[in-house]
């Protein structure tokens, strides 16, 4: 409607044009061309002329203003009415005057007007309204101008001739306003079109750009980095992450934005079950979380307390499997509009390759240096074997040979103290044979426990003896808080584990210091802690000292295979138990044993 009434509105304005044109003709008509009979139809054309003149530069007026749209249809009305009455009148005028019949040729435009400004409808009206016209012209025509009789030919054939003109300017300016409408519905979806097709553009420009920043880089940190400041430029958002499947777990591979280094940052690993991922890889579609206040899901606790509200998590696709989502978060409810939500769930599609490609990565890298690692380790190790072995096997050698040589020779004290180095010795050997072949037993599974009851008060008070009475230089304190209950576990087993503790303890005591193995229980669970006062841990080698091999090294090292505290811990995670250094205030350290009090 509104395409129609522009339409007609141009339409006057260039109608307005022809009446200045027409007021020229007028003039040329009056002046040059016609000699009336009587100067009273001079007068007459004169004044019709001169309302044509100032009709016409009204009109041409009105329609250069702004004229609102719910009065140009009177306007426009209007102007059909003045120009047919001008044509009217000066069709009268020229009849009176001179009888000629040519002038009705004038009433054909009035026609044409109304077919132009309305169409089929115009067209057929203003013929029909013309017929007193054509009457009362032939009328005075008749009474005034020879022929004298009243022809009814000179009113019909004129009628016909104006309908039909009018009908087919009608049909045609109503064809060319369907034609105008097809075309304009058709350039309006065209340029619709335009422009989802250049979103649909922009929308893969950019996620093209976030893939290509989170491909820039194998390591993981400069990728996401990269990706981030792409994904700022084009979305708005408080917190993102990515987080994929492992194991049945959730694993957060790479966090920014609110509390990213606290609240489930890089590295946490959560329970798939229930969370909104488990909900996104199983149906592979997008969840838009409008309003997180209404928990749903046992993450978003986490984010309401931060003040986060609005979730999108869309999934990561490799091929058609689901391998994790993207996450982004936002503190204003219902916040994420279509398009966004559309953009975010096609990013999740561009980024699933590129992040099984990082972590592809990241794992074959963990696996080369832990390979690295280990065998550096065995190097060491075999290092460390053959010193180990060389001091034993020497000292048993010399003290062999010097007892096969020079044995009538030495008294029997130097007798007795080259047979106790021999069983020292040996006894070394021993031990280190034991130690390689525990742990690879443990390494392969074959490592052997036979379980019972055991009391681990009298266990204590044993191995502590044992350390007490085969050197002389640090007391050995066991201090044992009864009553303990009994504990199911292989005896000779944890009797190792302690033996080994206390072995640790005394070995780096100072002469005349003291160690302390003190065993109580608690909260359903039997603590054993060994207490030394010797150099101490730093607290950078709590875990290396519990890895197979692992030494530290430095001025208070003391020779030994490295095999002990990881033999121990093996054992005490078989008993379902842990085994950890505590830090100590001042010098010295803490080995603490934990064993479940429920039976296996």
């Amino acid at each position: 409607m509104n395409a129609e009434l522009e339409r007609r509105w141009q339409l006057e304005r260039w109608i307005a044009v022809i009446r200045l044109i027409a007021v020229s003709w007028a003039l040329v008509e009056i002046v040059l061309v016609t000699d009336f009979s009587s100067e009273r139809y001079e007068t007459a054309a004169w004044i019709m002329t001169g309302v044509l003149a100032a009709g016409a530069l009204l009109f041409l007026l009105v329609s250069r203003l702004a004229v609102p749209r719910g009065y140009q249809r009177a306007v426009c009305f209007a102007g059909l009415l003045f120009d047919t009455a001008v044509i009217w009148s000066y069709a009268l005028v020229f009849t009176l005057d001179s009888g000629a019949p040519t002038i009705r040729a004038l009433l054909f435009f009035p026609v044409l007007e109304a077919a132009l400004r309305y169409g089929l409808l115009g067209g057929v009206l203003l013929p029909v309204a013309q017929i007193p016209v054509l009457v009362a012209i032939e009328w005075w025509r008749s009474d005034h101008f020879e022929p004298s009789e009243f022809r009814f030919q000179s009113v019909i054939v004129p009628f016909g001739l104006q309908l039909a003109v009018g009908a087919v300017v009608g049909w045609l300016v109503k064809r060319l306003e369907q034609e105008t409408s097809v075309a304009h519905d058709r350039a309006a979806e065209a340029e619709v079109l335009r422009d989802q097709l250049g979103h649909r553009v922009d929308l893969l420009d950019a996620t093209n750009r976030c893939a290509r920043a989170l491909g820039s880089s194998l390591e993981i940190e400069e990728a996401f980095g990269a990706f981030i400041r792409e994904l700022r430029g084009a979305i708005r958002f408080d917190r993102t992450a990515i987080v994929l499947v492992d194991d049945g777990s959730a694993r957060v591979i790479a966090a920014a934005g609110a509390a990213a280094e606290t609240v489930f940052p890089p590295g946490t690993q959560r329970p798939v079950a229930g969370s909104v991922l488990d909900e996104v890889t199983n149906r592979g579609q997008t969840v838009y979380r409008e309003d997180m206040v209404d928990v749903r899901y046992p993450e978003e606790e986490d984010f309401v307390e931060l003040g986060l509200r609005c979730r999108l998590a869309a999934p990561l696709f490799v091929g058609p499997r689901s391998v994790g989502m993207i996450s982004l978060v936002r503190k204003e409810p219902r916040s994420f509009t279509t398009d966004e939500i559309e953009f975010v769930s096609l990013l999740g599609r561009f980024l699933g390759g590129t992040v099984q490609n990082i972590r592809a990565y990241e794992a074959e890298r963990a696996t080369v240096e832990e390979l690295r690692r280990l065998s550096a380790l065995r190097a060491d190790f075999v290092a460390l074997v053959s010193h180990e072995l060389k001091s034993p096997i020497t000292a048993v050698i010399g003290s062999a040979k010097t007892l096969q040589d020079r044995w009538r020779e030495l008294t029997p004290e130097q007798r007795d103290s080259f047979l106790t180095l021999i069983d020292h010795e040996t006894n070394r050997l021993a031990d280190l044979v034991t130690d390689v072949l525990d742990m690879s037993r443990i390494e392969s599974g074959q490592f052997s426990y036979s379980f019972g009851d055991v009391d681990l008060g009298e266990l204590v008070q044993q191995s502590a003896a044992a350390a007490a009475s085969a050197q002389d230089e640090v007391k050995v304190t066991p201090l044992v808080h009864r009553p303990l209950p009994l504990v199911r576990g292989d005896r000779d087993r944890l009797r190792q584990v302690l033996g080994n503790l206390l072995d640790n303890a005394v070995k780096y005591s100072p002469a005349g210091g003291e160690v302390e193995v003190e065993a109580l229980a608690e909260n359903g669970r039997i603590s054993v802690e060994v207490r030394d006062r010797g150099p101490g841990i730093a607290s950078e080698h709590y875990a290396l000292i519990f890895e197979k091999f692992g030494r530290v090294r430095g001025e208070h090292a003391k020779p030994g295979t490295g095999l002990g505290l990881f033999i121990a811990r093996s054992i005490a995670e078989a008993h379902g138990g842990s085994l950890e250094v505590r830090p100590r205030e001042g010098e010295g350290t803490a080995f603490a044993l934990e064993l479940p009090v429920e039976r296996l």
